[in-house]
């Protein structure tokens, strides 16, 4: 029962190489069983979402908040009739391209490789990946994931130009992506704002005083449940008024995105890409809440002091081990000095410390430097 602007699996652009129907699979279907597979998406489980896992056990890590983001998404997907099938591959997908330590790996990956005069981008990288780096397949080298999989992962979250990635011109960039990949922005994003929430609290570098007096959507539920839990555990009280600011978020994309559709008359997936805007989104007061809470965290989680000297050492690691490689490509696994000889250097190192984990970048920094 999909509604009439949502994605068809029959009317897909297809792959790259032709094969076969499954007699009981349809092609989102096994796209997302092909990245579940995939190396890269096993390593999620050992790399840093915040917190690195020598902090605690207990904290999400890349794999549990991309599991997260695809429970979120498939929910709202199928609120507003649009192709689960292919809004579950494209959150499982989305975040295999980060490298290792979270946002500060990526932070110095990109300075190293912009002191060559490259770049590091999250999105292109797990194009990559998907295209070119998994090698399970005998007749194809990468993945082989349909059209829709692969505009997806470059344009869920950004919109890129023609003139400056002509080599993504087959994406359409002149043209906004289906709703599905739509969704998984901000499906990502109200998972990341409310279990970091979570884990800052958990960690003890946020307080249940600061969030009820920095967040009022927060707050206001925090009293609802105290009136209806007055004897529970604080952390108990913690997590219901959570649970329903989580709620209030995936409610408020429905509606909000429900109500853009409405008034912009989209009737099919052509309307979608024509629209000059993005249509998922929420409603203007609950946007007001969830910008709140971004710039909670960010102030208070992010940039805290406590996890500066963490972040600092993993852009350190990153630094010594790219600028170790340049001075000595040697030292490289032979697969990637044979890639070396095709391929600029930085580009190489960048694919290969983009693919760590975090325990293992850190032996190999032990190792060389």
């Amino acid at each position: 029962m999909l509604a009439p602007y949502a994605v068809r699996v029959e009317t897909s652009q297809g792959r790259r190489h032709p094969e076969a129907p499954h007699p009981y699979r349809n092609d989102y279907q096994r796209d997302r069983d092909r990245v579940v597979h995939a190396r890269a998406f096993r390593r999620l489980e050992a790399k840093t979402q915040v917190f690195s896992r020598r902090y605690s056990d207990h904290f999400r890590n890349r794999l549990t908040h991309t599991i997260e983001v695809t429970q979120i998404a498939r929910t709202i997907a199928g609120q507003l009739g649009l192709n689960v099938d292919l809004v579950e591959a494209l959150a499982l997908v989305h975040d295999v391209g980060h490298p290792p330590f979270g946002h500060a790996g990526e932070r110095a990956l990109d300075g190293a490789m912009r002191e060559h005069g490259h770049f590091f981008d999250h999105n292109l990288h797990a194009l990559r990946i998907v295209e070119d780096f998994e090698m399970r397949y005998a007749a194809f080298r990468g993945l082989n994931l349909t059209f829709e999989i692969r505009e997806g992962i470059i344009k869920h979250s950004h919109d890129y130009s023609i003139n400056e990635h002509p080599e993504l011109a087959e994406y359409l960039l002149d043209q906004r992506p289906p709703l599905e990949a739509q969704l998984i922005d901000l499906a990502d994003e109200i998972a990341y704002n409310t279990a970091d929430l979570d884990d800052g609290f958990e960690a003890h570098l946020i307080t249940l005083p600061m969030i009820r007096a920095s967040l009022p959507v927060f707050e206001a539920f925090f009293r609802e449940v105290q009136l209806k839990y007055p004897d529970a555990p604080e952390k108990l009280k913690f997590n219901e008024a959570l649970k329903l600011v989580l709620n209030r978020f995936v409610t408020g994309l429905i509606e909000g995105t429900t109500f853009n559709i409405k008034q912009t008359s989209i009737q099919s997936v052509d309307d979608v890409r024509r629209h000059p805007e993005r249509l998922v989104g929420f409603p203007k007061g609950i946007d007001v809440d969830r910008l709140a809470c971004k710039e909670f965290l960010h102030t208070n989680l992010y940039f805290s002091k406590a996890l500066e000297p963490e972040k600092e050492e993993a852009e350190r690691v990153i630094r010594d081990l790219f600028a170790h490689w340049m001075r000595r490509p040697g030292d490289l696994p032979s697969a990637y000095r044979e890639k070396s000889q095709q391929e600029p250097l930085p580009r190489v190192l960048c694919d290969y410390i983009a693919g760590m984990t975090d325990n293992f970048i850190l032996e190999q920094h032990k190792r060389f430097c």
